[in-house]
């Protein structure tokens, strides 16, 4: 029988898009105000691999990823989740845009060794969590690179993206050095 031991804390990610500028910057707000201070944003991505998110989203979207400052348990993820899905019906019932789902934020966490993102939808490499919510490690870091798995979205296979999370991956690993 093993022992249980208490995790390390992760790196909290969310991947924040939509068409519009003013929600990209509604959902940054209620980043920080309830997760924490953003350590760092990535640049604007085009998401253009799949088409997947216009009947809901409208065409032109925009992805950007928020990273809090300060770690977290990673057993918080089906509330994060929660309090996302909250966010967007939020900004939804605004009426500020056409759109049936202007806003989509994904939280999710990352380690030194992958990248977590969680879903209300189940799948078969999906592992149901709590509260209706699943987590799909969506990429691995192994061989000083990020690895795909065959059911990784086609835009988290994209270099850009791998450049960002291993800037991510560096801080995380300082905080840990730090003794965090």
């Amino acid at each position: 029988m093993g022992d249980t031991v208490k995790q390390r804390p992760v790196l909290l990610i969310a991947a924040v898009f939509s068409r519009h500028a003013a929600a990209l910057e509604w959902a940054r707000a209620r980043f920080a105000a309830a997760w924490g201070a953003i350590k760092s944003e990535s640049p604007l991505f085009e998401h253009r691999e799949t088409t997947y998110y216009e009947a809901s989203m409208g065409a032109d979207l925009q992805k950007m990823f928020l990273v809090s400052e300060q770690l977290i348990d990673p057993g918080q993820l089906p509330e994060l989740k929660l309090t996302a899905n909250r966010w967007e019906e939020e900004y939804r019932a605004l009426g500020n845009h056409g759109e049936a789902r202007p806003l989509n934020i994904d939280p999710g966490y990352l380690t030194e060794a992958k990248l977590v993102l969680a879903s209300t939808k189940d799948r078969d490499h999906r592992i149901y969590l709590s509260q209706g919510i699943f987590a799909e490690v969506t990429l691995h870091y192994a061989r000083g690179t990020w690895q795909t798995r065959p059911w990784t979205y086609p835009d988290y296979q994209r270099a850009d993206y791998h450049a960002y999370f291993t800037t991510c991956r560096e801080y995380l690993r300082q905080r840990y050095r730090e003794g965090v």
